[in-house]
């Protein structure tokens, strides 16, 4: 059973950090990509950060760049996201979200129940 287990959301100020974890089970974690994308209410959900396999090489938002950073222990299968000068914009679910391709076709694709971060005074 294929599960991603999201953590360490909350409220924070801004100008805080805040490090969100995805626990990943049932699939070959060293295979997939790994992604975080968050949606704030009224808003799509967009792509925050991504993580190749292998942990190479790494892509984000130009909303969040310099500010977050994404990380994995594939060894632990998790992925992080540490997030830091945070913005009251950032307020949204954030999403962990595994995807493999082969070949440019997605063979697997799956996705957590979200973690609510909100930043407010």
């Amino acid at each position: 059973q294929v599960q991603l287990v999201e953590s360490g959301g909350g409220l924070v100020q801004p100008g805080g950090s805040l490090r969100l974890s995805c626990a990943a089970s049932g699939f070959t974690f060293s295979r997939y990509i790994m992604n975080w994308y968050r949606q704030a209410p009224g808003k799509e959900r967009e792509l925050v950060a991504r993580i190749t396999s292998t942990g190479g090489s790494t892509n984000y938002a130009d909303s969040v760049k310099g500010r977050f950073t994404i990380s994995r222990d594939n060894a632990k299968n998790t992925v992080y996201l540490q997030m830091n000068s945070l913005k009251p914009e950032d307020t949204a679910v954030y999403y962990c979200n595994a995807l493999e391709l082969r070949t440019g076709v997605i063979i697997g694709n799956y996705w957590g129940q979200g973690t609510q971060v909100t930043v407010s005074s």
